[in-house]
């Protein structure tokens, strides 16, 4: 069969156009939707939102894709996008994704090496020392209410009552109690005076700090039980890709013309 001119001309057009419709997902009032679009919808939502990609989500983005077009289209119609607060938003909202991207970019391309996680892993065992002390602690203004306070312990006053006083509002409620940890938790004229107590023992003289007159009080002492190079990675990782952002922000702000 020999088809007409315009039969065949309309296949050959069809054919043409079929690669381009089977890029989008939908044509709204004459709008495509691309294919991409949706894609991207569906990787934000399994990778931060846990779903699994299924034809159950692809079916869901489409119908949201195609609800969001037909809102845009409609404020476009009323010329919201000319709103100054909208644009500033707008902005706003593309610096924040343009920063995402460059942020992302900067850490694929300086990736922490696993030498300087065991560097920085090795500096955090050798801070923390061998063991970890339960202490107690009652925190005052004065270095005469701080004596007064190990007096009346001397005497024989509880110290669950004295810390009542404490301007420490984490340890004040609980006793002064400020849990186990290990001293170099602490500033250091604390951990000193902390670490040159026994069990038991409290601080003869009070301990000055930059936020008081500190009283301390060492319950007990035990092993530090320091956690893996497996179990913190993750941490660690996250702290010196941190470091570098902010060197990496500071360097480019150095640099740049502000006035």
């Amino acid at each position: 069969m020999i088809f007409k001119s315009s039969h065949l001309l309309g296949i050959i057009f069809a054919a043409a156009a079929f690669p381009v419709m089977a890029q989008n997902l939908a044509v709204v009032n004459g709008k495509a939707i691309p294919l991409s679009r949706a894609d991207i919808m569906v990787k934000q939502l399994t990778v931060q939102g846990g779903q699994s990609d299924s034809p159950e989500l692809r079916s869901m983005v489409k119908d949201e894709l195609i609800n969001r077009e037909v809102l845009i289209q409609e404020a476009d119609k009323m010329g919201l996008g000319n709103n100054p607060d909208i644009r500033a938003q707008a902005d706003i909202a593309r610096q924040s994704i343009l920063i995402r991207a460059l942020v992302a970019d900067f850490i694929k391309k300086n990736p922490i090496k696993d030498a300087n996680i065991q560097a920085e892993y090795d500096k955090f065992k050798a801070q923390a020392g061998d063991k970890e002390h339960h202490a107690r602690h009652i925190l005052v203004d004065n270095e005469a209410d701080a004596k007064a306070i190990i007096g009346k312990l001397k005497a024989g006053f509880k110290f669950d009552d004295l810390a009542k006083q404490s301007k420490d509002p984490g340890s004040a409620a609980n006793g002064g109690d400020l849990g186990w940890t290990t001293p170099a938790s602490f500033v250091k004229p604390f951990s000193d005076a902390l670490v040159k107590l026994k069990p038991g023992q409290l601080t003869e003289t009070p301990v000055k700090t930059q936020f008081g007159y500190h009283v301390i009080k060492l319950e007990e002492v035990r092993p530090v039980k320091i956690p893996t190079l497996a179990e913190v990675k993750p941490q660690i990782t996250e702290a010196l890709q941190q470091k570098k952002l902010q060197a990496y922000q500071q360097d480019l702000r150095a640099k740049a013309k502000v006035k």
